[in-house]
């Protein structure tokens, strides 16, 4: 028996607070997937995360928050899939190894770590403008590059 293979999953991970630019062009990203066939996974607040999940939502896409907090109601309003973990910062590790490439927009230590993370499971890692803190690290000059290269890169766990 085939099966469908499974859509890849990525990780947008960057600051809670940031510029209309930076959320805009998240929300580049979240389209880009989406139309794709991707699906979104992010820590489900504001700024970054609300920016990808914005653009992966209005192009028809699925998207998935972590939420630090154990209270639904704290997602954007464009998270699909709430899951709330009561668990702070430790839901970082949670985003990272849900997803099979991370990219990372700028951000502060939240956005260090799952870069951490992603680089120490050995996870594709596409910085916009984000920490430099290896030649792992694969830097895009734009949303749609970054896109473009976590879809390829993604390599789906156990295939």
């Amino acid at each position: 028996m085939m099966s469908t293979p499974r859509k890849p999953v990525i990780a947008v991970v960057g600051a809670g607070k940031c510029s209309k630019k930076l959320r805009d062009m998240a929300c580049e990203v979240g389209k880009y997937v989406a139309e794709k066939g991707g699906v979104i996974v992010c820590g489900g607040m504001g700024g970054i995360m609300e920016g990808v999940a914005r653009g992966a939502r209005e192009a028809g896409g699925l998207t998935i928050g972590i939420l630090p907090t154990d209270l639904k109601d704290d997602a954007n309003e464009f998270i699909d899939i709430v899951i709330p973990t009561g668990f702070g910062e430790a839901r970082n590790i949670m985003v990272v190894r849900a997803a099979d490439a991370v990219v990372a927009f700028p951000g502060k230590f939240g956005t260090l770590s799952e870069m951490a993370f992603a680089l120490h499971a050995k996870k594709p890692v596409i910085s916009v403008n984000a920490w430099r803190l290896s030649e792992e690290i694969h830097h895009a000059e734009s949303p749609e590059e970054a896109a473009e290269l976590a879809m390829k890169l993604a390599v789906p766990s156990g295939e």
